[in-house]
């Protein structure tokens, strides 16, 4: 996440670490009608209602009374685990919650949450059912069709951090689905864009069959990731799928993912999120927008229910089985799944947004406050979680270990990362380690060098060999890449190798070394610290910035479709048009276009670190220039399977067999960073690489046990170049790729007609050990036995 979603939500700084108190969207208090220990009571609730016209407008209504049904045995429940857990014939409720004075827990059948009621309330006696700071109770009964959710009560001071209201019915952060709305994007009673959720109430029904599934353990030197959106990748039309925009959706589309040849897809944010947090009108494209990506989460036990085919059917139980069948079927094919998870902040806002689940049940301690109570916002989106405080560190360890255990997953991709490095509130040796120190003070956010939530996951027995993935930066101006606490086990999103890859291969002066840095797992950032080049997760493009397609295509933003007036979104991408902006250009610029992103590619391909693809870049998905699509549910962020099918599918030829090359060569996944003995640098002339400001050209060959030596050169000059080539008596360098060659003669692989032609036609360079480059090009080239020599 690159801070760059929504201006009228947010406005981002660097710097911002002091506390905020600006709007964070559209949110109304929605507040629902509960019976208490005398009976029952009538209340209002406020609804959040859409407007035709643009943002939505808060409308009094009034409840029906609930009806009160007297058919569970209840008993004083035991302190964990934490959430509702199937025990002995019944269920066990546990929540913790320090500062609440008392504690109810409602159920809630199904039909009643659609008339915003509560079905039965059960209070808990703080003698009999609390041990510490856990509120418990055991329930015994019919659970068919049956939600629950909390009321705490306490006080309301926001001058100290509490937020405690009676009058709301709360999710429990350990549910393991929340369910409201069943279909995305629809508005709920009475266009209600916050209604009534609650959590699901486990049964021992719906069992699913994993069929042996297991982990499959690829080092991390071998992957090749696909970041990708499970509404986007076949909600469109062309995608043919039977449940279009769903997990089932995404199942039926893996074997592209296969043929394309990545190993691993990281899922953008499916935990439980509200797509109607923006609903508002967007009078430039006439449609709504929504809260698409999903960084906003509400809950983090609960999958995305709103992704699957099934919705709220069953209360849920379908929806998490269809995220399994997801998990199930990708290591069917090889294929591991990691999530993207926003740890950072929650959907709950500052103190202007809603108590929906954490601000609830203890303000104080989920979130990061400063002294009076206002929210440090290091997130830039209202909100900070309080990583590193002991319930909230131990709260996001269960979640972690629930997705690996029970779902399966294979890693995690922390958005904003490093605001789990920060210190939490209240931090001090007795909050952190029980043992008071002399001057052990820390300042609230402050970064920490061993911080515990890392140290924990880092060394959980239970998330051993699970693949962990930074995004080592934060909205606070704490940058952390090449500096993020690994533990010899975490990865991060390596920001400066796609700043310094873009840069360098439009022709920037100044970074051959720099990008000779970059090809090789950026060992100047994580070689002295220990770390391997696997470290690195390296990406030329991701959701937030330009496609590769709109890299070079556009100059600039063009984000008016936002409805932002075109304030939103990074404006600094390192990106060349090529020579005219936007999609309507010259055939010599479209050419050169095509060249770049083949340029990009094999660049990507050919680095040591873990190679990380954007949804879509296989066949150059355009958004029109727009680098911050968050708001779109609609063909601007849906994947084109028609277009992958047209004639820019000489593209994904190029990508399927760059990937394959990858795959087959030894060395270009090393467990540690090369040395001289394997690899060697070369300038146009052999053995003399040129480190100069003015050097647009870096090349080397690299031992290779599969391919015996590979030799790579890019040329990122406007003018064209011919390289003398490493002598290697008895043998020849033969071509293998060229960027500059239309297809299919950029990969001259073995199914390339008139391949050995192709190959003739290079013949007098090559027997003079020469090599013909144009500009703005790359080449692959192999060496082979001469049979002339």
């Amino acid at each position: 996440m690159d801070l760059i979603r929504c201006t009228s939500c947010f406005q981002h700084s660097p710097t911002l670490i002091a506390p905020t108190f600006r709007h964070q969207t559209t949110r109304k208090p929605n507040l629902t009608t509960i019976s208490n220990n005398h009976g029952t009571v009538s209340t209002t609730r406020m609804v959040v209602k859409a407007r035709g016209g643009g943002a939505a407008e808060a409308e009094t209504a009034l409840v029906d009374k609930p009806k009160v049904l007297k058919r569970f045995q209840v008993s004083e429940g035991h302190p964990a685990p934490f959430g509702a857990t199937i025990q002995d014939c019944g269920v066990n409720f546990a929540i913790y919650s320090a500062n609440a004075t008392s504690a109810t827990l409602c159920l809630i059948a199904l039909s009643d949450l659609q008339q915003n009621r509560a079905t039965e309330q059960i209070p808990l006696d703080p003698l009999a059912n609390k041990t510490g700071d856990v509120w418990h109770v055991f329930l015994k009964g019919n659970f068919k069709d049956m939600l629950y959710g909390y009321i705490f009560d306490g006080e309301f001071s926001p001058e100290i951090g509490h937020y405690y209201d009676s009058s709301r019915i709360l999710l429990d952060p350990y549910a393991k689905a929340v369910i409201s709305r069943g279909e995305f994007g629809a508005l709920g009673p009475e266009d209600n864009c916050w209604p009534q959720m609650a959590g699901m109430v486990p049964t021992s029904e719906y069992q699913f069959d994993w069929e042996g599934d297991l982990p499959l353990r690829h080092p991390d030197r071998d992957l090749i990731i696909y970041e990708m959106h499970v509404r986007g990748y076949t909600k469109h039309e062309s995608s043919g799928t039977k449940f279009p925009g769903t997990y089932r959706g995404v199942v039926e589309k893996l074997d592209h993912l296969k043929e394309l040849g990545v190993n691993c897809i990281e899922l953008m944010p499916c935990q439980e999120f509200n797509e109607l947090e923006y609903y508002s009108y967007n009078s430039v494209l006439g449609d709504y927008k929504l809260n698409f990506w999903g960084y906003s989460t509400i809950n983090y036990f609960s999958p995305m229910i709103r992704y699957s085919s099934s919705g709220i059917r069953s209360c849920g139980r379908d929806a998490i089985n269809e995220f399994k069948y997801l998990v199930k079927e990708a290591h069917k094919r090889g294929i591991e799944v990691i999530m993207d998870v926003v740890f950072n902040h929650t959907a709950e806002g500052n103190e202007k947004g809603l108590s929906l689940s954490f601000r609830g049940v203890d303000n104080c301690v989920y979130y990061m406050l400063a002294p009076k109570g206002e929210y440090y916002n290091y997130s830039g989106c209202g909100n900070t979680f309080n990583c590193n405080h002991p319930v909230v560190r131990q709260f996001i360890l269960d979640c972690l270990r629930y997705w690996v255990t029970e779902m399966h997953v294979d890693g995690f991709r922390f958005d904003l990362a490093s605001i789990m490095t920060r210190s939490s509130s209240l931090w001090d040796s007795v909050n952190v380690y029980g043992d008071p120190l002399e001057g052990d003070l820390i300042a609230t956010g402050t970064p920490l060098n061993n911080p515990p939530l890392i140290d924990m996951m880092s060394n959980d027995p239970v998330l051993h060999g699970v693949k962990l993935i930074a995004e080592a930066w934060d909205a606070g101006g704490l940058y952390q890449v090449g500096r993020f606490p690994h533990w010899g086990v975490w990865s991060e999103w390596n920001g400066k190798y796609r700043d310094i890859v873009r840069q360098f291969i439009k022709g920037t002066d100044g970074l051959s070394g720099a990008f000779a840095e970059c090809l090789f797992g950026s060992p100047n950032l994580y070689q002295e610290g220990g770390g391997k080049p696997w470290n690195s997760v390296n990406f030329i493009c991701a959701h937030d910035g330009f496609t590769l397609a709109d890299l070079v295509t556009y100059n600039n933003k063009h984000n008016l479709a936002n409805g932002e007036d075109n304030n939103d979104g990074e404006s600094h991408n390192y990106s060349w048009n090529c020579g005219q902006e936007g999609e309507f250009a010259s055939i010599s610029v479209k050419k050169l276009r095509k060249r770049q992103m083949r340029n990009f590619f094999l660049c990507l391909m050919v680095s040591q670190g873990v190679p990380m693809i954007h949804m879509g870049d296989e066949y150059g998905h355009t958004k029109g220039g727009n680098n911050n699509t968050y708001c779109h549910d609609n063909y601007i962020n849906y994947f084109r399977w028609d277009k992958k099918e047209e004639s820019s599918s000489d593209l994904f030829r190029f990508f399927h067999l760059m990937t394959k090359f990858r795959r087959e060569c030894e060395s270009l996944g090393l467990n540690d960073f090369p040395t001289a003995e394997r690899l060697q640098w070369h300038g146009h002339t052999p053995g003399k690489p040129d480190w100069s400001d003015t050097s647009r050209f870096v090349a080397f060959t690299l031992i290779d046990s599969v391919k015996g030596e590979i030799y790579v050169a890019f040329n990122t000059s406007h003018l064209p170049v011919t390289i003398t080539l490493p002598e290697r008596p008895g043998y020849r360098w033969e071509p293998l790729v060229d960027t500059s060659k239309p297809a299919p003669f950029n990969f001259l692989s073995n199914e390339v007609p008139e391949r050995e032609l192709a190959i003739k036609q290079y013949a007098h360079f090559l027997d003079a050990n020469l090599y013909p480059m144009l500009s703005y090009s790359s080449i692959v080239l192999l060496l082979s036995p001469d049979e002339n020599a």
